[in-house]
């Protein structure tokens, strides 16, 4: 316990530490009322107003450091949704033909694309050319190509460039990191990310190659692919894998329905992961040391987050993630701070790497190495 109070205590006093903010470790019993932020604020506009934007632009409501200003979409009804509802003028909406005149809206600083997965390149780019900063939703792009010129493109414009990775900034999450650097686990010698559920609705675009780059790896199989990373603590090397269909018509070629893979790290250390659309019940995460384990279950869903270490269970309150997502994201865009777990291109970038290695191996049926 001891050692737990004195990193809660390390991280709130940091100047760089906004990873796990004060409001959802909950302030010390002796502390005066939190005062009102009065920091700058990120203002951001939402391109693509689906259930996902939907949600973000909810949690969004009560971040400190981030507000809802814009929306972009291709269906006027939902703008004009999105105008009523949360309040947005509408010289800051825009279409996908028109948002080029970002470049000339001073009252924008920021996008969130939350679009299908193969038009976040091209969006991003056109974002990262109107001067404003980019913060994209997972996986970043469909390949590792694109996703350079992601970066390639931002940084020319000399704007930040984000990617979504809300459990990077998970309490319970980031504790389990905690304890494996403070050698807590022991050596690690082992991971299991396990990641599916049963995809409903076979005309979406979740199951059409074209917009998804893929099926299910690209969607769930992230979570595992980017999980054993930062559990592990390491870059992998070298990854196989093995492709299970069962449902021809539903999956598609070129939209996988299940993926198991295996990933080694330069310690010895192996990843063992399943990505799968067709089986409910899968969100685990499982880390394994020679002196102790962690397990999270569930480990990525929206909440409330479960976790246990062979030192009992791991107790934070729940808050919103995409509010904290958001709020981190905007020390980061405007006051430089850094995560504990990076969030940037270069990191959206390194699961894209793997996931076309993944994609390799299932082909080839060979080891595939990895140089991240």
């Amino acid at each position: 316990m001891s050692s737990r109070r004195n990193f809660l205590q390390k991280i709130t006093a940091s100047a760089i530490a906004l990873q796990i903010p004060d409001f959802v470790l909950g302030a010390p019993e002796d502390a005066s009322p939190q005062e009102p932020y009065e920091g700058p604020v990120l203002r951001v506009a939402i391109m693509g107003l689906g259930s996902y934007g939907n949600r973000v632009a909810g949690a969004m409501q009560s971040s400190q450091k981030a507000k809802l200003v814009g929306a972009i979409s291709g269906t006027p009804s939902k703008l004009r949704d999105w105008q009523s509802k949360y309040g947005i003028p509408e010289k800051n909406c825009y279409n996908y033909e028109n948002f080029d005149a970002l470049k000339d809206n001073p009252d924008i600083d920021a996008v969130y694309i939350i679009t299908p997965n193969a038009l976040h390149k091209d969006q991003a780019i056109r974002v990262a050319n109107a001067g404003k900063h980019v913060i994209c939703e997972k996986p970043m792009s469909i390949n590792a190509k694109d996703g350079q010129a992601m970066i390639d493109a931002c940084k020319k414009n000399n704007v930040k460039l984000l990617v979504g990775y809300r459990m990077h900034f998970e309490p319970k999450t980031l504790e389990i990191i905690r304890r494996r650097k403070e050698g807590e686990l022991g050596k690690v010698l082992f991971f299991q990310g396990l990641c599916g559920f049963i995809i409903g609705d076979p005309t979406q675009w979740r199951l059409k190659k074209e917009l998804a780059g893929g099926g299910a790896m690209m969607d769930i199989g992230i979570y595992a692919i980017n999980g054993a990373r930062y559990m592990i603590g390491e870059e992998p090397i070298w990854v196989t894998a093995q492709e299970t269909k069962t449902n021809p018509e539903k999956f598609k070629p070129g939209v996988d329905e299940t993926i198991q893979f295996q990933l080694g790290f330069p310690s010895g250390a192996v990843a063992s992961c399943l990505s799968t659309y067709s089986l409910n019940n899968l969100d685990r995460f499982f880390l394994n040391g020679d002196k102790g384990f962690a397990e999270m279950l569930p480990s990525t869903g929206y909440g409330p987050i479960k976790a246990r270490t062979n030192k009992g269970e791991l107790d934070y309150p729940h808050v919103t993630h995409q509010t904290v997502q958001m709020d981190e994201m905007a020390g980061i865009i405007l006051e430089g701070k850094k995560p504990i777990v990076p969030v940037d291109g270069e990191e959206g970038l390194k699961d894209l790497k793997i996931i076309d290695a993944i994609f390799l191996a299932v082909k080839t049926g060979k080891k595939v190495p990895l140089k991240l």
